[in-house]
């Protein structure tokens, strides 16, 4: 079934995905650390928070304990050991494939608040994850 990113569906699909694929539970079986990606509205000011939708996960030994999609405008949105925020349209470039998460993240299109060397020591650990967030099919964008 299709989904909407960002959207709770997106992310309940995402954690099941997460939770049953073998191959991302063996890459990611030492990984630690929670994350929230901001998705900003495509063409708003950065640190503006206005429109700002959030995802969180909590990624733990290759299995996701809790997730949650916050609405924007949400107070409740938990801190996390990484935040990554970009514009809508960066996130679904990196979800199609268009655009490598690990350049994104290294020329800043994706931006990155936590440990930096974590996430290079464990570039196999990210890309995985991307592929399965790949996996969750989404809704066709409307053309124009």
């Amino acid at each position: 079934m299709a989904h909407t990113f960002p959207s709770a569906e997106w992310v309940e699909s995402l954690v099941t995905i997460l939770n049953e694929d073998p191959r991302y539970g063996q890459v990611a079986r030492g990984w630690e650390g929670d994350l929230v990606f901001g998705i900003l509205p495509d063409g708003a000011t950065r640190g503006a928070g206005v429109g700002v939708q959030h995802i969180y996960l909590d990624l733990w030994h290759g299995k996701c304990r809790k997730a949650a999609y916050h609405a924007a405008g949400s107070a409740d949105v938990p801190s996390a050991a990484f935040t990554l925020s970009a514009d809508n349209s960066q996130f679904l470039r990196i979800l199609a494939g268009d655009l490598d998460p690990m350049q994104a993240m290294l020329t800043r299109k994706l931006q990155v608040i936590g440990n930096m060397g974590y996430i290079l020591r464990n570039v196999h650990v990210v890309l995985d994850f991307v592929r399965c967030c790949r996996r969750v099919e989404l809704e066709p964008r409307p053309a124009g």
